[in-house]
């Protein structure tokens, strides 16, 4: 254990699991610590709020504001490595993400999309939202794919690339969700990004030491 407070890591064992910082006197909950590591667990495990809740015996709204906050702390994290990274743009693409029910509409429209541009360096893919394009709509066979084609930015033989397949992942990840505020896509973005750049254990440890030490 590792204190939150003053990082200190020696402590004393106090009755009812509790335990005292020898520095600073925080008392932290053993039983709530594992509690929150189980979560981080769950989380990384790529567990939604409901799973996580029934598998767990947790209170819904306990789990979802923790995955709520872990989404946040997690896009400090990546913004901070994006611009601490030493850049090297070899492989760039621009991605429009489209939710489910609207490519499901005979004429879609780009007003609806979410814009992205991603970066692949350094062995890891950056992402960045873009500005929405304009209200224009087209058809599906007509001028919604050639707008798709002719704006799009291409890297390199793109088709093969770790970005595109880190965009088939991010589509396959979101359709677990029925439905998200807008608002909020950034934050799954960036959990998405996250969980495609870090294996498991990696999102356990740097998650905890978000969670824990920040």
């Amino acid at each position: 254990m590792i204190c939150p407070n003053c990082k200190n890591t020696t402590f004393y064992i106090l009755a009812d699991d509790y335990i005292k910082c020898k520095t600073c006197a925080k008392k932290l909950s053993l039983k709530k610590i594992k509690k929150d590591e189980s979560i981080i667990k769950k989380f990384c495990e790529d567990k939604n709020a409901l799973e996580t809740a029934k598998e767990l015996r947790l209170n819904y709204k306990t789990v979802k504001d923790r995955f709520d906050l872990f989404r946040k702390k997690i896009a400090i994290f990546l913004e901070e490595e994006y611009h601490n990274s030493i850049k090297d743009y070899t492989e760039y693409e621009e991605f429009y993400y489209i939710k489910e029910r609207e490519k499901k509409k005979k004429r879609k429209s780009l007003s609806q999309a979410v814009n992205i541009i991603g970066f692949y360096s350094n062995e890891r893919i950056y992402t960045l939202l873009m500005p929405k394009v304009g209200n224009r709509a087209f058809d599906v066979e007509d001028g919604f794919i050639q707008y798709l084609n002719w704006y799009k930015i291409h890297s390199k033989n793109s088709h093969q690339t770790k970005l595109n397949e880190f965009w088939k992942y991010l589509e396959s990840n979101l359709k677990k969700y029925k439905g998200f505020d807008e608002d909020n896509f950034f934050f799954y973005l960036k959990e998405y990004e996250f969980k495609f750049n870090y294996q498991k254990e990696e999102q356990i440890e740097i998650l905890n030491q978000l969670f824990f030490l920040s």
